[in-house]
């Protein structure tokens, strides 16, 4: 398998929810919010979020993933936590000690680089290194005349906001894109506790593979079939090892309702699969071996009680990760 083979280089150093996050070789497991099912509609009711995202913590899962949704699109069927991501990690930043706080993804062409640079430093601050930050190029057209932005010109804006953000982690830099001008003679604060917000590239982005390789600190991908997820993993990895001196951690998400007896076989949902831990567990090792890094799942399908689920998943699926 390519995994054995393309796990050997080290990952970056970044902040200290990259570290323990993503090691290679190795698989963690997350979560994606809001922790709770939505099976009649897609609006969360957010009941008890707060006490779910510590009760995570607790368990031993090792990041949090929000999701940027500026409208609620109903044609699209997903609000996400339906709370603006960077006021709900600041909240979650006081809220937990340990676990990784991540954005999966924050959709940059919709927003200035200058905002999005100042709210993934201040949580990283907040968290004393907890930030994780995805960025895409965005996937729902109807948002882009809302905020009067042209959606066939979003992969530039992509590329400039990437490079922009970038340039804030410097001291009073000096930058100049189609985003503005950074004229060095002004500086952003807070800077991030490591020098830099690792930022995770979200599928293509509009931009060439090898321009995602090159720079993006990770890659967030969707759930496929094993044998093409290995190759799609590996192909990353080979475009990885072509520009850089080290290897970048490979991420997925997968949706699941955990069945209550853990041998119960699989069964299909969109992007994922219903299945007893012992399916899900073995699925999730395969996924290590091909080398994926961290797997965060999402329970919106999810039919048992939620947090009955997370004691669940806790028991019987992580400590094969530890």
């Amino acid at each position: 398998m390519h995994g054995s083979t393309h796990t050997k280089p080290p990952f970056p150093q970044f902040n200290r929810a990259y570290a323990s996050a993503f090691q290679p070789g190795r698989l963690t497991i997350g979560l994606i919010t809001p922790l709770e099912a939505c099976l009649d509609g897609d609006v969360p009711t957010l009941e008890r979020h707060i006490e779910r995202v510590k009760m995570a913590e607790a368990l031993g899962f090792s990041a949090l993933w929000l999701r940027d949704v500026p409208f609620h699109v109903p044609s699209f069927g997903d609000v996400g936590q339906m709370l603006d991501p960077f006021v709900y990690l600041g909240t979650l930043a006081a809220m937990t000690n340990t676990i990784g706080l991540g954005i999966a993804s924050t959709i940059l062409p919709l927003r200035h680089p200058a905002h999005v640079a100042k709210g993934a430093a201040s949580v990283d601050v907040l968290s004393n290194g907890r930030m994780l930050l995805g960025v895409a190029s965005g996937d729902r057209p109807e948002e882009y005349p809302a905020l009067a932005m042209d959606y066939d010109t979003r992969g530039a804006r992509f590329r400039d906001s990437v490079d922009y953000i970038r340039a804030t982690f410097d001291s009073f830099p000096n930058h100049e894109s189609g985003q503005g001008r950074l004229n060095g003679h002004m500086d952003m604060l807070p800077k991030p506790t490591s020098g830099r917000v690792p930022m995770f590239i979200t599928g293509g982005a509009q931009q060439s593979p090898v321009w995602g390789a090159e720079n993006g600190d990770g890659w967030i991908t969707y759930p496929r079939k094993l044998e093409a997820q290995e190759r799609a993993v590996a192909e990353y990895r080979d475009r990885v090892s072509a520009v850089c001196d080290v290897s970048k951690p490979v991420i997925q998400s997968l949706y699941v309702d955990v069945m209550a007896k853990s041998t119960m076989p699989a069964r299909p949902i969109a992007l994922g699969y219903a299945a007893g831990t012992d399916f899900l567990r073995d699925h999730l090792k395969a996924l290590e071996a091909i080398g994926v890094n961290h797997v965060a799942l999402n329970l919106r399908y999810n039919n048992a009680d939620i947090e009955q689920t997370l004691e669940q998943i806790a028991k019987e699926i992580l400590p094969a990760f530890a």
